[in-house]
């Protein structure tokens, strides 16, 4: 007997060495290694986890040993590998599924506690997309005041327009890119209820689902990115500046690690919950009058492709025009001085002499004006829904 399990050891030995000398001998037709990535968590009583794991979380367990005494499990399934180890230390921890019917998962419990002690949260795999209420206020962002540019996503720079984000309904960012070149970005998408790229400086080229090859995004022309369509930047130019508008404040950035862009179809009429892709060049607008006397604007078409959820429009001086005190009735009403000098003023409160790069927001009834307006000024204004009433006063 003891002859025999020492050449049982001497075979596994020998089969283990050569393994080893095989895997050194690299081989072309060969598949990628394979790799598990596992999350420990820690145990008491292993066999009260395994009906948890398998039937109440419907995963499939892989593993278990040792078979007189069962001490560690693998379980595996919606995209995650757990080890359950009675001679782990750490804590249990939690672990979140998102589930497109929550419903049908776990008997519609939203909150578990396995037998391990481990949290179990359950959640929809999409939530829905929450519009807080908009807390409205005057709001006058100068770029002199402004606090220090911050690093964002893809290594651009941020420079928030509305600090106070109305309540968390709107975000307003000055963005930035001082050495141009290949932007290091990947195709992705946003959940979000309105987005608008307005180029400022320079130029940036970026390619969208269904929308052909790559486009030259100039200074005066806007992007509007319906919500979800898949987009990549690939490269701008020394010194790029936009301005982007985001509703709600706070949403989700997704990457889209399948798709390749561009897609194989041309699809200009496809709609994204109700929204077309946008591209307005500046320099093919026609201009026509403002709502407010003394100036005009050319239109982004934006308001008709979003089916009123948001209008944008581009303003400027009427050569010899005053400005007149009005207000408004949309939620939102947010502008950014590209070029010129003027000011604004409300009231009840002291004016504010305003130049390019400064932004400010109008609430609604508030009564305002802007004068002192320099010939040469040019307004980007934003309104959020994109049709309302201006009531002019004496």
């Amino acid at each position: 007997m003891a002859d025999n399990f020492t050449a049982l050891r001497a075979n596994l030995a020998a089969a283990e060495q050569s393994k080893d000398s095989e895997a050194h001998v690299p081989d072309p037709k060969q598949a990628a290694p394979r790799i598990f990535a596992e999350v420990r968590l820690p145990t008491k009583e292993l066999v009260k986890d395994i009906p948890f794991f398998t039937r109440t979380l419907k995963m499939r367990m892989d593993t278990i040993y040792p078979a007189d005494n069962p001490r560690v499990a693998t379980f595996s399934g919606h995209g995650l590998r757990v080890e359950v180890n009675a001679d782990a230390t750490e804590s249990p921890g939690t672990l979140r599924f998102r589930v497109e019917n929550p419903d049908s998962f776990a008997e519609g419990e939203r909150v578990l506690i396995a037998p391990n002690g481990t949290r179990i949260e359950v959640e929809e795999l999409h939530p829905p997309l929450v519009m807080p209420k908009t807390e409205h206020s005057y709001v006058v962002h100068r770029l002199k005041d402004s606090a220090p540019w911050i690093i964002g996503r893809a290594g651009m720079q941020y420079r928030d327009l509305i600090p106070t984000r109305l309540g968390g309904s709107i975000i307003a960012s000055h963005i930035r890119i001082p050495n141009g070149g290949k932007v290091p970005d990947m195709v992705h998408f946003h959940r979000v209820g309105f987005q608008l790229i307005f180029c400022y400086r320079g130029w940036v080229k970026v390619v969208y689902e269904d929308q052909g090859e790559p486009i030259t995004l100039q200074a005066g022309d806007c992007f509007i990115q319906p919500p979800e369509i898949r987009h990549r930047v690939l490269e701008a130019s020394d010194g790029i500046e936009v301005v982007e508008i985001g509703v709600p404040a706070e949403h989700v950035t997704e990457i889209d690690h399948d798709m390749e862009l561009p897609t194989p179809h041309l699809r200009p009429d496809r709609e994204w919950q109700g929204q077309r892709f946008v591209y307005n060049k500046g320099n093919e607008a026609t201009w026509h009058p403002f709502r407010i006397p003394g100036f005009e604007c050319r239109d982004t078409t934006i308001n008709e492709n979003t089916k009123g959820v948001a209008g944008v429009q581009v303003v400027r001086k009427v050569a010899g025009a005053e400005g007149v005190w009005t207000s408004h009735d949309t939620d939102i009403l947010f502008a950014f001085v590209m070029e010129g000098r003027m000011t604004i003023e409300g009231e009840d409160r002291n004016p504010y002499q305003l130049e390019l790069g400064d932004a400010f927001v109008i609430p609604p009834s508030f009564k305002n004006r802007f004068s002192d307006v320099s010939d040469d000024i040019e307004i980007l204004e934003v309104s959020l829904p994109g049709s309302f009433v201006t009531e002019l006063h004496p």
